[in-house]
């Protein structure tokens, strides 16, 4: 074989395993931040539960100085 062409075949080999840590890596973040805001969303969603006041609460508030 070229040693040209075995060089050629390595870069191509290096390039292609770098390409595929950078897609795995992408994958992760994408999955990361998914997770991330069903997090978010449940704990909004507790929070609003936590919040929920009784019926006429607050209706009566004298504000006057």
């Amino acid at each position: 074989m070229d040693p040209a062409s075995i060089a050629a075949s390595l870069v191509a080999s290096q390039t292609a395993q770098f390409q595929m840590a950078v897609a795995a890596k992408f994958m992760k973040m994408n999955a990361d931040s998914s997770q991330s805001v069903a997090q978010l969303l449940d704990a909004a969603s507790q929070n609003a539960t936590k919040a929920a006041t009784a019926v006429g609460v607050g209706q009566n508030l004298d504000i006057t100085v």
